[in-house]
């Protein structure tokens, strides 16, 4: 039997929000819109309220809202802003999931906000888990709402462990393309502009994200997610480069076997089976043909180049709030890197100062994660001044 299912979707104007809305578009009624929460781009957002005749939506600010209002031929739609606007789109009663998919801290909010109004979760906001996933876990347990991932990397585990033990899992292996720099040399990389760094070989993805790719901080990122997720041990999960980016990740058990998912780089796969799950949705994309795809290649990060990978692997050791003063800091060094204030190399340079003597605490309610995550945006944001001081 195929189930409706109502959404709401979070960053709908992204990369995320508009594969998601290009999946309920041809799902042939089984996914129905509810509620679109979008950032700064209102000429894509009136588009899709026409589309898709949404209740409600919200964008970033009150100007925002009386922008996206005053544009002709809108169905009627309720339009709000703010923290609050977004808070609301998650927890509309009729909404049955939530595509969480803004980008960055700034989908922790209306994250919990949709969990505490029990909606089930496709997550595709890593930093929400990242930044607080002792409050996120507890919550989706307290309220009975499952958490479906929506990254390629999470989805193919979620699958690969379908149908089988948690207590028979040996480790997991998350792959990674390698970024547009996986071969560049320390003195190339020391040269890398911003504009080389958001040119990703295998995914379309934003700027944010898609430097998270070139300094391999995505991989450090799904790591701590991927951690809370399955419940698994951060010294048994484990990341290998993959560039042809077809197996999507692995699970290897305790008796040898690995279970892989393969498919071809397409992020309509993983939404489409978050939003249907525990079913599957037919997708009119191209076949995976394992004869036209050569050679799969696999081989091991190189973690001198790539310093990022370690430091999110020390911050999930030490727990706590170290893995918000990680998100945090390097989001900063992310936009100032973006913005030309510093190179690419002094993004893991920032997070590695911030995360050095940070005081990390045990996270118990969301004020933890917003305290350290203020203190550790303080913290980059120094050390980018005194280490590149600007221009006269």
């Amino acid at each position: 039997m195929k189930t409706t299912k109502t959404v709401s979707i979070l960053g709908s104007t992204g990369s995320i929000g508009r594969n998601a809305l290009d999946v309920a578009a041809k799902s042939n009624g089984r996914i129905r819109v509810a509620g679109l929460g979008a950032g700064r781009n209102t000429k894509l957002l009136a588009e899709q309220i026409r589309a898709f005749r949404p209740r409600l939506v919200a964008v970033m600010t009150p100007e925002l809202a009386e922008e996206t209002a005053s544009i002709p031929d809108l169905p009627p739609v309720r339009i709000l802003y703010g923290k609050d606007g977004y808070k609301a789109v998650a927890g509309m009663p009729e909404t049955d999931i939530v595509i969480s998919a803004m980008v960055g801290a700034a989908g922790l909010i209306p994250t919990i906000a949709a969990l505490e109004a029990g909606k089930d979760i496709a997550l595709a906001n890593k930093e929400s888990l990242v930044t607080a996933g002792p409050l996120v876990m507890r919550l989706a347990k307290k309220n009975g709402c499952n958490l479906v991932p929506v990254d390629s990397e999470h989805s193919a585990i979620f699958q690969c462990m379908a149908g089988h033990r948690k207590e028979d899992v040996r480790r997991l292996i998350l792959t990674a393309s390698g970024g547009p720099f996986k071969d560049f040399s320390m003195e190339k990389l020391a040269r890398a502009s911003a504009a080389d760094a958001i040119r990703h070989p295998k995914w379309s993805m934003g700027a944010k994200i898609s430097v998270d790719s070139a300094t391999l901080m995505n991989k450090g990122l799904e790591m701590i997610e991927a951690r809370w997720l399955f419940d698994v041990g951060v010294d048994r999960i484990e990341m290998l480069v993959h560039p042809q980016s077809i197996v999507h990740s692995m699970v290897e058990y305790i008796d040898g076997s690995v279970v892989a998912q393969m498919a071809i780089a397409d992020m309509r796969i993983p939404i489409a089976y978050a939003l249907a799950w525990p079913e599957r949705m037919k997708l009119d994309l191209s076949p995976l043909d394992l004869t036209k795809t050569g050679p799969l290649a696999f081989e091991q990060p190189d973690m001198e180049r790539f310093p990022c990978i370690n430091l999110a692997y020390k911050a999930a050791r030490t727990g706590g709030t170290a893995t918000t003063a990680l998100n945090a800091s390097n989001e900063m060094a992310v936009e100032a890197f973006l913005n030309g204030r510093i190179d690419f190399m002094k993004i893991a340079e920032t997070t590695a100062a911030v995360l050095e003597n940070f005081p990390s605490e045990e996270i118990t309610c969301l004020d933890d994660v917003l305290r350290a995550d203020a203190l550790a945006r303080l913290k980059a944001e120094n050390f980018i001044r005194q280490t590149n001081p600007p221009k006269r």
